[in-house]
Parts: C-alpha cells; sequence; structure tokens
C-alpha cells in the first residue's frame, strides 16, 4: 500500500523561498515512503548546498523535483486535492483535520499542495482544492514552519499506510492444562446453513456493503475528471459567461471562485464535465461566435480538448 500512495500522492510547494526548508521537505519525503515533489516557482536554489545539507540523503528527491511555473500546471494528472490553509480568514471551504481528510487522498491521483512561508496560499490558490486542511496549534502561536507541517501531513499518510491499528491489550490464552468451557447448549461454533423458507439449504443472504463479486473496470466516462480538464472547463465558462454578460470583469474572479466551491463538492466525473462542456458549446454556437452549425456532442473527444496552455482571454 505504501508502494500505492507513493505513486498517488505528490507534495506541491508553491513558491518556497527557504532552500532549508525545502532540503528538510525533501528528506520528510523520503522517511515517510514518499518520493513526488512538485515546486511551483521555486524562489530558492533548490539543489544548491544549504537544500542538500537538510536533505542528507534524500538528495535524489530534490534531483527529481519537478519545476512548474503554476498551480494549475503543478496539478495535471491529478483528480483530487487539499490544500493547507495556517490562518483564521473566512473561507467557503471549512478547513478539516489532517487526520479526517489526508485518507481521501490515497484512493486516486492526488495534491497535497503548501504555500509560502511567509503568507501561505491566496484565496485563489486555495480554490483550486476540493478541501482544505489546518494542523491544530496552540494560540500563543500558530503559524507552523513549511517543512513541519509538511512532515505532519507526511506522518498522518504514513499512519494510514504502513501502522495498522495495535490492540494494546490482547486476550491472554488460557493457562496451561486449563480446558475452555464448552458454549452452552444449543449454540454452536459454526454458522448454521442459511435455510429459506422451503427448508432447503443454499447460500447465505449477500451482507449489506459487502461486495460479493469482483469488481469492474471503471468506463473512461465513470472516472473523476482531472483537475486540469475541470480547470479547461472553468475557462470555458468565465469566458462565456463573459460574452454573454453574466460576469462582469471587476466580479469574474469571486463569482467564479463559487462556481469552483460548487463543482468542488461535487467530484463530477470526466462524462459529467464532457456534457457540461458540450453544453457550452452549443450556447457558444448559438450566440453566433465560436462554433459552426453542428449537432450538439457531448463526446470526450470534442468536450474535453487537451488542458490550454494560457488562460483564455477577455472576448472582443
Amino acid at each position: 500500500m505504501l508502494s500505492t500512495a507513493a505513486a498517488n500522492i505528490r507534495i506541491i510547494l508553491v513558491e518556497p523561498a527557504g532552500p532549508l526548508n525545502v532540503g528538510s521537505v525533501a528528506r520528510v519525503l523520503k522517511n515517510m515512503g514518499l518520493h513526488q515533489l512538485v515546486l511551483v516557482n521555486p524562489q530558492c536554489d533548490y539543489l544548491g548546498a544549504e537544500a542538500r545539507l537538510m536533505a542528507v540523503r534524500a538528495a535524489d528527491i530534490l534531483e527529481n523535483a519537478r519545476v512548474v511555473e503554476s498551480l494549475p500546471a503543478a496539478l495535471v494528472g491529478c483528480t483530487r486535492a487539499i490544500a493547507t490553509t495556517g490562518d483564521d480568514r473566512p473561507l467557503a471551504t471549512k478547513p478539516e483535520a489532517p487526520a479526517d481528510a489526508l485518507p481521501w487522498l490515497l484512493e486516486a491521483p492526488s495534491a497535497l499542495i503548501f504555500g509560502r512561508e511567509d503568507c501561505g496560499l491566496t484565496n485563489a490558490e486555495l480554490n483550486y482544492a476540493q478541501r482544505l486542511i489546518r494542523i491544530p496549534s496552540s494560540e500563543a502561536y500558530t503559524s507552523l514552519n513549511l517543512a513541519q507541517a509538511v512532515a505532519i501531513c507526511c506522518y498522518e499518510l504514513y499512519k494510514l499506510v504502513l501502522n495498522p491499528p495495535i490492540e494494546v491489550n490482547p486476550p491472554l490464552p488460557p493457562p496451561r492444562g486449563e480446558k475452555k468451557e464448552p458454549p452452552p447448549r444449543g449454540e454452536n461454533k459454526e454458522t448454521p446453513p442459511y435455510l429459506p423458507q422451503g427448508g432447503k439449504e443454499s447460500s447465505p443472504p449477500p451482507t449489506p456493503g459487502r461486495n460479493h463479486h469482483l469488481p469492474q473496470a471503471v468506463k473512461e466516462e465513470d472516472a473523476s475528471a482531472t483537475l486540469e480538464n475541470l480547470e479547461g472547463y472553468y475557462q470555458q465558462l468565465e469566458t462565456l459567461l463573459l460574452k454573454v454578460g453574466y460576469l462582469h470583469p471587476h466580479t469574474a474572479a469571486s463569482r467564479m471562485a463559487k462556481f469552483r466551491h460548487l463543482y468542488n463538492r461535487a467530484y463530477p466525473s470526466v462524462g459529467e464535465v464532457a456534457m457540461l462542456r458540450g453544453i457550452l458549446r452549443q450556447v457558444e454556437w448559438a450566440i453566433g461566435k465560436t462554433h459552426p452549425i453542428g449537432p450538439v456532442s457531448d463526446s470526450l473527444d470534442q468536450a474535453l480538448p487537451d488542458y490550454p496552455a494560457q488562460k483564455a482571454s477577455d472576448p472582443d
């Protein structure tokens, strides 16, 4: 399970400024069995002597770290993302405790996002994540060091994949020579066969919640939409809403943040995002701006174009 977590989870640092912190984070990742480190526009020499000094035997994590220019680029390929926040600003998404939220990352390609040492993540950056976490700390000093915050979260993940609950007081075996008491008369050790009304022996009824057959492969359209596909939808939606006058340039960011919160709660599938983008394409055709006359299509190849390299410009 550790290899699955290592393959699924990437740790993203947004504009880290301290090479000592980055080196410490690399060491923590290796300590806890993780290896995917992504740096968004780093403000330090993450391969320099100071970073290597703190990484010690985790220099390979630094050397293999991926460097990107933006947070959306760091999230390409992920279907789930959790961002960290350490302050008490009002947020549309309620922060959770690490132990409550982090297990969700183990089930799919995911990202855990950490902000700048001095000011954390902006509200716009927090909107890229579906869930938020806040590490509880003393009111005397609530802000944790970046590497410390990463260490706490990675340890929580490590506990989930390697440390099953330990039975503190296991039952003691009976003293030598002592015989176990037989069960009371009428009580059998084994469960009797299931007898339906006809009295004929058959298989017991299925236990609620238990899967009695092999899981089927998830169809492409039923899989969770990746964050870059959602980002493409948001950009297409914003462009269209600006065209029709629902959005205005000076309020577009705050309105679009509300749309992000809505879809972050819904976890749409690939097919659902394709449907939404098909609607947008038809509306664009209807207002005579973008597409020639043609049948509406929700097919994946037409409704989910590649992730755009740049944000769509303000029309007209």
